[in-house]
């Protein structure tokens, strides 16, 4: 089974911080729940059973970090994680999806991790049969002639015949000859492919067709854990399709069929269901939109404290059936974040509230805070824009007093319209670099100073105008 990394409370934080300025209390609440969830692992017997995450609900306006806090947790911790939004949830009985369905997302997600560790494992000799095929495409055998099949009017023969003839198209390689001189160049090119010398070149290769994905058209049968989808690809014949690719693309598609045949599919499925229950986090956000303060209407009140009474069972501990098996919530991470500007906590049903007795709350962010934003996190935006302008051999910098500037404005513009915190330098950076992004593809190499003046000049109406920063979204 997958490992999830143990970090101490500290070292979560130090990896939290090289990504998101500030909110030290949101970050210490997340690495002192999810340490206790290693401590719980260690315990024994009924005290193990006994002790249960200690959800945690963030408050604070959008674009303050809270769901980054808890994305960035998951990554570092190597944990099952599923973001949702409480208000794509509907009452059983309604038009939507049911609460359960992000129970299901999170193992499906849970399962990508734990294929993914599997296919690690087999990766050598999945690699080794994934060069063996690609031999037999670079130097094939001889071809047997096969004889067609007659029809012969009864549709059970017929059909047996042509499956026949499926197998004897898929086993071509051991109906081949394979000459002594067919042998000597498999033995030169099978060098040239462990070298990777040929991974450039163009091969023909057939593929097995993948049913495309219809979605979840049955509400019903995904409620039960049911995949149609699945059922149905299963029921069908399968198609191949003819594609040109490189070696190194072909490698890549056999290697991921080779380990699929060399894996457990149960064993994982078992192991995603484990590793959901006891280090698998839901982030539920804008938590905040299915209070039943402030409703217009009695319909729209009574829905959405339906959709609280749903939830609570999930948050609470119950028993969800997915395609993998079934997956108890008693122990999964919950996470919810909501800015209750119009409402507060206290306007969710009590049974809600109650399962969630940690509450942090988010602070705005400052000047100060958006300089650091522009220019500590590991990759951070100024990094990002510098890196995207220099794949024209353009070279980009900031002064200081110009980064001081633009956070300076941003922080305005925050203030005298809508507050949507960081995402505010996204916008106003895009507007500051229009040109230079538009132009710098026929600049050649250049050296360009983003000053203080320059970001006066280019951000001037934004700065002055109240009415125009309106349109900055």
């Amino acid at each position: 089974m997958i490992e999830i990394e143990n970090k101490t409370p500290k070292e979560i934080v130090q990896e939290l911080d090289r990504y998101i300025i500030g909110q030290d209390e949101a970050k210490r609440s997340v690495a002192i729940a999810f340490r206790n969830r290693y401590r719980r692992q260690q315990l024994d017997g009924e005290m193990k059973e006994e002790v249960t995450p200690k959800n945690i609900l963030m408050i604070g306006p959008t674009g303050v970090g809270k769901t980054e806090i808890a994305r960035r947790l998951a990554k570092i911790t190597n944990a099952p994680f599923v973001k949702v939004e409480a208000t794509k949830f509907t009452e059983v009985g309604y038009v939507g999806r049911d609460v359960e369905a992000m129970i299901r997302d999170l193992v499906e997600n849970s399962m990508t991790l734990v294929r993914k560790e599997a296919y690690e494992h087999v990766r050598a000799e999945a690699t080794r049969k994934a060069n063996r095929r690609l031999l037999r495409l670079l130097v094939p055998a001889i071809k047997k002639e096969q004889k067609e099949q007659p029809n012969t009017g009864n549709p059970f023969t017929d059909m047996m015949n042509m499956f026949q003839n499926q197998m004897n198209t898929t086993n071509q390689e051991s109906e081949g000859e394979v000459t002594a001189e067919i042998r000597d160049k498999r033995t030169v090119v099978k060098e040239q492919l462990e070298k990777g010398l040929l991974d450039n070149r163009e091969i023909e290769v057939e593929l097995e067709e993948k049913p495309m994905s219809q979605g979840n058209s049955n509400n019903q049968l995904e409620q039960m854990g049911i995949d149609l989808n699945n059922m149905m690809a299963q029921m069908q014949p399968k198609k191949h399709v003819k594609r040109t690719l490189t070696v190194a693309e072909a490698r890549d598609i056999f290697i991921d069929e080779e380990s699929a045949k060399l894996v457990n599919e149960a064993d994982m499925a078992a192991d995603a269901c484990k590793l959901a229950e006891n280090a698998g986090i839901v982030f539920i956000d804008e938590f905040d939109k299915i209070s039943s303060r402030e409703q217009n209407g009695s319909n729209g009140q009574v829905s959405r404290e339906g959709v609280q009474r749903d939830i609570l069972p999930i948050v609470e501990g119950s028993q969800v059936y997915t395609k993998y098996g079934t997956v108890s919530t008693d122990h999964i991470l919950f996470i919810a974040s909501g800015a209750f500007h119009f409402s507060k906590p206290s306007d969710l049903i009590p049974e809600l509230q109650g399962r969630f007795p940690i509450r942090v709350e988010l602070n705005s962010l400052t000047k100060e805070d958006f300089v650091r934003i522009l220019t500590e996190p590991h990759q951070s935006l100024i990094k990002q824009y510098i890196a995207l302008i220099g794949t024209e051999n353009v070279e980009v910098t900031f002064t200081k007093e110009a980064i001081e500037r633009i956070a300076e404005i941003a922080f305005d513009v925050n203030a005298e319209t809508d507050n949507i915190g960081a995402r505010r330098l996204h916008t106003i950076l895009e507007k500051l670099l229009e040109d230079l992004l538009f132009e710098s593809a026929d600049m050649g190499s250049a050296q360009i100073t983003i000053t203080e003046h320059y970001v006066n000049e280019k951000l001037a109406d934004i700065a002055r105008d109240r009415d125009l920063s309106q349109y900055i979204l």
